[in-house]
């Protein structure tokens, strides 16, 4: 890595933070998750990452005085703290940590659908709050709120689907079975974020959880489940 990277993510990180889409501490988390992809993975899960966090500060900030109106504004406001770029971050670092040490491409699918697990989930629930209508609950199908744990509609469901699909994207430039990858990719992005639902409507609704713990195991398990995907398609 020169320093050339170093001063992108510097930057990249300060602009973040002057738009509060993150605190400081989360600023710094950002950034190391940055680092450390760029050095063991290279450009192309950086920048997968890098498009879920515009994307996310885009769908964060959309019609935010409304949400926050309404109560159902991201917690802080919209201003993320460490604990979720972690909860959204780390189990993408720690694919792409065991891909870097085993070179198998089963690990590229875990590593990108756990980043589209975690960009489906932002943009199905950020947007979702907005465009979403007469939502329902994962578990029975019964009326819901809008922004309540769990609750899901079509709309929301076909944001999580491109959401997922767009960091799909960026993992076909690193095998040659590019059409596993990108369905695996795509899919297992799209179970993630419904694991995230049906975790928030259980556990986290019961308080065995939090809202980080719920992220960090929705994108855990996307990443296990688009890793399964690739590894049947090939």
């Amino acid at each position: 890595m020169n320093i050339a990277t170093v001063a992108v993510i510097a930057v990249l990180g300060t602009l973040a933070y002057k738009l509060k889409a993150l605190d400081a501490k989360g600023t710094i988390a950002a950034a190391l998750i940055g680092v450390t992809t760029i050095v063991f993975g290279g450009i192309f899960p950086f920048l997968a990452l890098l498009t879920f966090v515009l994307l996310g500060v885009f769908a964060t900030k959309y019609h935010l005085a409304e949400k926050i109106k309404r109560g159902i504004a991201q917690e802080g406001k919209g201003t993320r703290s460490w604990q979720n770029v972690l909860g959204n971050g780390l189990a993408a670092v720690i694919f792409l940590l065991i891909e870097y040490y085993t070179k198998q491409d089963v690990f590229w699918a875990a590593t990108f659908s756990a980043i589209a697990t975690a960009n489906a989930d932002t943009l199905a629930s950020e947007l979702g709050k907005i465009f979403g209508k007469a939502p329902k609950m994962i578990t029975n199908l019964k009326p819901a709120n809008v922004g309540e744990n769990g609750a899901i509609s079509w709309q929301g469901e076909l944001i999580a689907l491109i959401g997922a699909f767009v960091i799909s994207i960026f993992s076909v430039f690193l095998t040659p079975q590019k059409m596993e990858m990108l369905f695996a990719v795509t899919l297992g992005g799209f179970i993630g974020c419904n694991i995230d639902s049906l975790l928030g409507a259980t556990l986290e609704n019961k308080g065995v959880i939090n809202n980080h713990h719920t992220n960090f195991l929705a994108t855990i398990i996307g990443g296990i489940i688009g890793g399964i995907i690739f590894l049947f398609l090939l």
